[in-house]
């Protein structure tokens, strides 16, 4: 199993923000290119994101699947990209000084990519999920500056003194 940790400057609220928006998937995950649709239920568990992976034209549609959402803390989904196959990761994100930690735990289930040896498969999902840390941690960063930024506007704080 596949496990990258990385640092964010913000809080794990503003991280589970962006993984409750099903159509920012493609802008986080390495390898998605497209949404196709997302379920109304979006991000209950049993929902789905329904995706494509790769460039045209060498495209494949995929879905990802809620197992288990409990923000701030902990989502699981099982992602499908056949006939590559199934993965289940798992992010996490913690509270860690002004700052959170998130984790991210992928482990190939079925498909080709099980036949191939774990330690390969392993590395390549490392390398690409170092990649979809830092995005996410992008994402949920922005978020929490324009929150500040919002509020201290709204407080009438210029900062500038």
């Amino acid at each position: 199993m596949a496990t990258n940790v990385r640092r964010a400057e913000c809080t794990p609220e503003a991280v589970f923000e962006v993984l409750a928006e099903g159509w920012l998937y493609p802008a986080w995950v390495v390898g998605a290119s497209r949404m196709r649709d997302v379920d109304d239920a979006w991000p209950a568990p049993g929902s789905l994101l329904h995706h494509s992976v790769g460039t045209w034209p060498a495209l494949l549609d995929g879905t990802t699947k809620v197992l288990a959402w409990d923000p701030p803390r902990r989502v699981e989904v099982e992602a499908r990209g056949w006939p590559i196959g199934t993965a289940r990761v798992v992010i996490e994100a913690k509270p860690a000084g002004d700052g959170c930690l998130m984790r991210i735990v992928e482990e190939v289930e079925r498909g080709p990519a099980r036949a191939l040896t774990r330690p390969f498969t392993d590395a390549l999902i490392r390398i690409r999920n170092k990649e979809t840390l830092h995005r996410l941690a992008y994402l949920a960063e922005g978020r929490g500056s324009g929150a500040s930024a919002t509020s201290d506007a709204e407080r009438g704080e210029s900062g500038g003194d």
